[in-house]
């Protein structure tokens, strides 16, 4: 009878091999339609873009060239009225007040991280609303970290908070949507399907 076994299993295989199917493709039936994808995790580096690589500088002023006048000392740029010409260029920089980049591919991913809760909706001892700093003391005690290192996080069912600066992983669906609050601005927004302590 094994001989019999065998001698079918080996004509199976060799039918397969003659027309050319692969059974190891063959697959048991459609994946269910509720698989959760698992989660991404994500490192804060990971929500600042890459920036962008620096033009080219002057050989003699050290400063990037100008496409016209690469050895020009000011660049083709004129110096603003009522500064002397030659110490506007050593004064302080202006502050930027454009908002902190935010990686865009992120959009729609589901993630998990780790960082700091900044407490802003409670109910009772449970916290529903919150901001994901990345280190203690962020948007309290110090100034706030730029946009792109903050995620306001929301949870419906919420988290019992132990203390200020608890330390959780969140995990989520991440959205590249800013997010304006009382003490800080986000530069993302998670929907937390769990949030455990670290």
């Amino acid at each position: 009878m094994r001989g019999v076994r065998r001698q079918l299993l080996a004509a199976s295989a060799a039918l397969a091999l003659f027309l050319g199917l692969d059974l190891s493709l063959v697959s048991p039936g459609p994946a269910p339609s509720h698989a959760v994808e698992a989660p991404v995790d994500l490192k804060w580096a990971q929500l600042v873009p890459p920036a962008p690589p620096a033009p080219p500088k002057s050989f003699l002023s050290g400063r990037p060239a100008s496409p016209g006048n690469p050895a020009s000392p000011h660049d083709g740029a004129a110096a603003p009225a009522g500064q002397p010409e030659g110490r506007w260029m050593s004064g302080p920089l202006q502050q930027s007040e454009a908002p902190a980049p935010v990686v865009g591919e992120l959009d729609g991913k589901r993630v998990r991280i780790g960082g700091y809760v900044v407490s802003l909706e409670f109910d009772a001892t449970k916290v529903k609303e919150f901001l994901l700093v990345p280190f203690v003391g962020a948007c309290i005690h110090v100034p706030p970290p730029p946009a792109n290192q903050i995620v306001y996080v929301k949870s419906a069912e919420g988290f019992e908070a132990t203390g200020q600066f608890d330390p959780v992983w969140v995990t989520g669906t991440l959205k590249v949507t800013t997010a304006f609050t009382g003490l800080a601005e986000a530069g993302y927004s998670l929907e937390a399907d769990k949030v455990e302590r670290r």
